[in-house]
C-alpha cells in the first residue's frame, strides 16, 4: 500500500531539499578547492616556500676513541670529510663549527669530557631560539641500557643523560646525530620539544660497528636525497637516504642488518623508521643544515615587517604541510587557506609598492 498523496509529496519536497543542499556544500567546497589551488599557485610557487630563517647555524662534530688504526683512519675521513660539507656547501662560518677529535690538531681539540663540556658551554651565549644546533658523534658507544648508554671519548666518557643534561639548557633548535654502535638509548635521553634526534640502532641489542656515517654525509651531496626537489636537502630527506643506503648495504652483502637508522622529533623518546607510520617525521621535514639569507633592512620599516611575515607565513605553510597526515582534511584545508589568504595579501602590497 502506497504512502498518502501529502506524505509523498513531503518526501519528494525533503529529497529535492536535501538535493538541493548536497549541491551547493559541493559547489561551495568545490570553489574553495579552486581558490586555494589559485592561492597557491598565484603566490606559494613563485616563492617556492623557501623556508626562510634568520636563525644562525652552528654545528659540533665529535669523533671520539677509535680503538684501532683501522677505525682511527675511517673516522678522521669522516669527521674532516664533513667539517669541509659545513664550511663549503652548507656555508656555516668556520667559527660556527666545533670540532673534537681523538687527537688534537689545529682546528680541533681531543675529544675528551672536558672539552665536550667546554664546547658546549660556548655555545650556550651564542645559540638563540632562532638557531640550529647540530650534533654529530661518530665512534663507538658502549652500555646497553638508557641509564649506561655512552658515547666513548678520550679518557672518561659522558652517557646519554649526560649529553642530554649539557644541551638541555640551550634554546634553539637541536639536531643530535649518533652514528655509533649502541646508539640507540640516546633517542630516549636527548627527546624533547624542538629537538630532532637520530640514531643507528633501533635497538639496544645493535652493538655492532656501524655503517651509517658516509651515507649520511652522501645525502648532504646527492641530489637525489633531495625528494621534494626544492634545492635543498632536509633532514628528513637526509634520514631517509641514508636509511635506504644502509638498508642497501646489507642487502647487496645477503647479510642480516645489524643496524637500522630511527628517528624521534616529537619529543615521546620513541623512534620510528622511516618507512613506520608515526607523528615523526614533522619537524624534520622542515629542518635544514643549510640556512637561508637572512632578511636585510630596506629602510622602509614596513616592507621588511612585511619580507619577515612572508617569511614566517612560509615556514607555517611548510609546518603544516608536514603535519598534513596528523590532521582532519578539514582542519588541515582551514589552516592552509587562512595562511594563504594573508601571503597574497603581503604578497599584493609588496608588489604594489616595489
Amino acid at each position: 500500500m502506497g504512502a498518502p498523496p501529502t506524505v509523498g509529496v513531503a518526501l519528494s519536497r525533503s529529497s529535492t531539499v536535501l538535493r538541493s543542499r548536497h549541491a551547493r556544500i559541493q559547489t561551495v567546497t568545490a570553489v574553495r578547492r579552486v581558490h586555494r589551488a589559485l592561492l597557491w599557485q598565484l603566490c606559494l610557487l613563485p616563492m617556492l616556500c623557501t623556508l626562510a630563517s634568520a636563525g644562525d647555524r652552528y654545528a659540533l662534530v665529535v669523533t671520539g676513541a677509535s680503538g684501532g688504526a683501522q677505525y682511527a683512519e675511517k673516522y678522521d675521513q669522516w669527521r674532516n670529510e664533513f667539517v669541509q660539507l659545513l664550511q663549503g656547501p652548507l656555508a656555516y662560518p668556520e667559527d660556527h663549527v666545533l670540532v673534537l677529535a681523538e687527537e688534537e690538531f689545529a682546528g680541533a681539540q681531543k675529544a675528551t669530557r672536558e672539552n665536550v663540556r667546554s664546547a658546549v658551554t660556548s655555545l650556550r651565549p651564542r645559540v638563540t631560539k632562532d638557531d640550529v644546533l647540530l650534533v654529530v658523534l661518530v665512534g663507538h658507544g658502549s652500555g646497553t641500557d638508557v641509564g649506561e648508554a655512552k658515547f666513548n671519548l678520550v679518557g672518561p666518557d659522558l652517557s646519554a643523560h649526560d649529553w642530554a643534561e649539557l644541551l638541555a639548557p640551550l634554546p634553539g633548535r637541536l639536531v643530535f646525530i649518533d652514528s655509533a654502535s649502541g646508539s640507540f638509548p640516546f633517542i630516549q635521553e636527548l627527546s624533547a620539544k624542538n629537538h630532532v634526534v637520530i640514531t643507528a640502532n633501533d635497538s639496544a641489542a645493535q652493538t655492532f660497528e656501524t655503517v651509517m656515517p658516509p651515507f649520511l654525509l652522501a645525502a648532504f651531496k646527492d641530489d637525489a636525497a633531495d625528494l621534494d626537489k626544492n634545492g635543498r636537502t632536509s633532514v628528513w630527506e637526509a634520514f631517509a637516504f641514508m636509511s635506504a643506503r644502509v638498508r642497501d648495504y646489507f642487502d647487496q652483502r645477503a647479510q642480516l642488518a645489524t643496524e637500522h637508522p630511527v628517528l624521534d622529533d616529537d619529543g615521546d623518546g620513541v623512534g620510528h623508521l622511516v618507512d613506520e607510520q608515526s607523528s615523526d617525521g614533522p619537524l624534520a621535514r622542515v629542518t635544514y643544515l643549510k640556512a637561508d639569507p637572512p632578511i636585510v633592512d630596506t629602510g622602509d620599516p614596513v616592507r621588511t615587517a612585511q619580507l619577515r611575515r612572508r617569511a614566517e607565513l612560509n615556514t607555517a605553510i611548510e609546518e603544516l604541510r608536514a603535519r598534513k597526515s596528523l590532521m582532519s582534511p578539514d582542519d588541515y584545508e582551514t589552516a592552509l587557506e587562512k595562511l594563504l589568504l594573508e601571503l597574497a595579501r603581503i604578497d599584493r602590497s609588496l608588489k604594489s609598492k616595489s
